[in-house]
């Protein structure tokens, strides 16, 4: 008791050895027995160790706590230094040695700094990860409210963040991406509805209400759906534009088919420019605002009308001058039709009323194509029968020089006739070779078509064949006079016979001549082409020198001798050409 009074200076007058000292007194005073005396102190004693039990017990329990915070703190240093991905950090003390409690002021500087950099952290993470929600809600197109972010603290180091940062660079990216996909559609559907005379923002804002141009570039919608809406309505509008320009170019050109029929002026034609400057445009080329509105169709559309009824009106001018131009083609290829016939038919079928212009026209469109094909094809063959009567001519031509006997004198221009004369009978020269080509050609052309060539009507092959003969006929009657000549000259060689005769003279040579296709009506005549065969069948006659008629069939006016290697040919056993038909 003594050594606690002594421990408690400070106590006062009341001390534990005075309240002992009191207590004996009163004992004494009451006259307590020593057993009573006894069982009190020990009572009292008992009670002093429960007091200092209880107070080792809270003592104790305080330790146990303050070692569990220290852990605790050791534990929360280790956590948050994990979490932000720090391996060491410089506030940490290396000892462990001291109290606890100096051990927790030790930690404590270290944690608190650890906490705010992890708040710091962890308000960096949620503004990067709502940044990355909101890029991807406005691609996904959700249109409610972002929700804030959780924050995984677990990992607050700063590769993760890098890792965040990386992701909303290409987010960022991929919404800079998808913005000027946006623009650039935005664009074109202004472009397409400037030219289709359509309402650009009603357009734009059916896709979505924020593609109005009032609103920010950053504000617009650039999601999926978006994207894939504008896209859409890029290909109706091309598809439209494709559609529209088809139709206004099939109009434009019935409307110069019209305007050339009805020999339209250019002023009246020029009301309709902004039609026709693109007729030939293709789509991409088509950028003039309103070039292919609906209105500039309808009038289109109205002028077709007016042109066709005005049309219908002077059909038979059109068609009269369609088959002007069908006779034009059929008479340059040389082909024989019943003109009289055809207009008649179509003067018939236009005063019936039961017929539709355009397919009236359209049926003569096509005779006129089919003309051109079969004035294409005869055009090779035509071209070797010109130059077939071109020979002839010059054959015709060079007969009669031949038979000039003045044709040698120094006259004037007798040397352009020595020139024109030496080319012709090369030219005629070919005339066999030339023949048989344009046989082998004309049986060709049959074969491949099943009909016979006719020249003006007249077949071909016959007027080749009887040329052919005609020339063989030619050549056997010069030979025949030459023959006839040498046996003249060799009886003027011999004696006079013992009985006085003399020699028959020798028949003149005939004055026949067969002059070229031509010959008949000019070198330029319409009659002049037509290689007739009526001369051969009416069987005519030559008339010789002598005035008699030579019992031969004399070759028909518009045909030409041939040459002597023709003739050779023919004599040698070549067979005629078969008349045809």
């Amino acid at each position: 008791m003594a050594a606690v009074e002594a421990e408690n200076p400070h106590l006062g007058q009341i001390t534990c050895g005075s309240l002992l000292q009191q207590l004996q007194q009163i004992w004494d005073e009451v006259g307590e027995t020593d057993e009573e005396r006894d069982k009190m102190l020990l009572q009292l004693e008992q009670e002093c160790l429960d007091v200092y039990k209880r107070k080792v017990d809270h003592a104790v329990k305080s330790r146990a706590h303050l070692l569990q915070t220290l852990a605790d703190a050791r534990v929360e240093l280790t956590n948050l230094l994990s979490a932000l991905g720090e391996k060491t950090y410089v506030g940490i003390p290396e000892k462990t040695s001291g109290t606890i409690k100096e051990q927790l002021a030790a930690i404590a500087p270290a944690l608190e700094k650890l906490w705010k950099q992890k708040d710091d952290r962890v308000k960096e993470f949620s503004d990067i990860q709502s940044q990355i929600q909101k890029i991807c809600a406005e691609i996904a197109g959700t249109s409610e409210p972002v929700e804030s972010p959780v924050v995984d603290e677990s990992d607050l180091s700063t590769k993760k963040l890098d890792e965040f940062h990386a992701q909303l660079q290409d987010l960022q990216k991929e919404k800079s991406e998808r913005l000027h996909k946006v623009l650039e559609f935005v664009s074109t559907v202004h472009d397409l509805c400037a030219v289709l005379g359509m309402d650009f923002l009603m357009t734009v804002t059916e896709v979505h209400p924020s593609l109005n141009d009032s609103r920010g570039v950053q504000s617009k919608s650039i999601s999926n759906d978006t994207l894939a809406r504008l896209a859409n309505t890029v290909l109706a509008l091309k598809e439209d534009k494709k559609k529209r320009l088809q139709k206004l170019q099939e109009l434009a050109t019935q409307l110069i088919d019209l305007w050339n029929l009805m020999d339209t002026p250019t002023e009246e034609r020029s009301l309709s420019g902004h039609v026709t400057c693109n007729i030939s445009a293709s789509v991409d080329e088509v950028t003039v605002p309103g070039a292919l509105a609906l209105d500039v169709i309808e009038q289109a559309e109205v002028e077709v009308e007016r042109l066709d009824q005005l049309k219908a009106s002077r059909m038979k001018e059109i068609a009269f001058k369609k088959q002007a131009e069908l006779e034009e083609i059929f008479a340059h290829a040389h082909i024989e039709i019943d003109t009289e016939a055809a207009r008649e038919k179509i003067l018939s079928i236009i005063d019936s009323g039961n017929f539709e212009p355009v397919e009236l026209l359209a049926d003569m469109d096509n005779q006129i194509v089919k003309a051109k094909e079969e004035a294409v094809s005869r055009k090779d063959i035509l071209d070797k029968v010109e130059k077939w009567m071109s020979a002839c001519e010059e054959e015709s031509w060079l007969e009669d020089y031949n038979r000039d006997e003045n044709r040698y004198n120094a006259s004037r221009g007798a040397h352009l006739n020595l020139k024109r004369a030496e080319k012709a009978r090369i030219l005629v020269n070919k005339i066999p070779a030339l023949v048989d080509s344009l046989v082998a050609k004309t049986r060709a052309w049959e074969q491949d078509r099943g009909v016979t060539f006719t020249y003006d009507g007249v077949p071909l092959l016959a007027m080749l064949d009887e040329y052919v003969m005609l020339r063989h006929d030619r050549e056997e009657e010069k030979k025949r006079l030459r023959d006839q000549k040498k046996l003249h000259e060799q009886l003027n060689k011999e004696p006079d016979s013992p009985f006085g005769s003399t020699p028959s003279p020798a028949r003149q040579p005939s004055t026949k001549k067969v002059v070229g296709p031509r010959a008949n009506g000019g070198a330029n005549g319409s009659t002049s082409r037509r290689l007739s065969l009526n001369a051969h069948q009416n069987g005519s006659r030559s008339v010789n020198k002598d005035g008699r008629r030579d019992s031969r069939p004399g070759a028909p006016v518009n045909y030409v001798a041939m040459s002597k290697e023709d003739a050779a040919s023919h004599v040698s056993g070549t067979e005629p050409l078969p008349n045809t038909p």
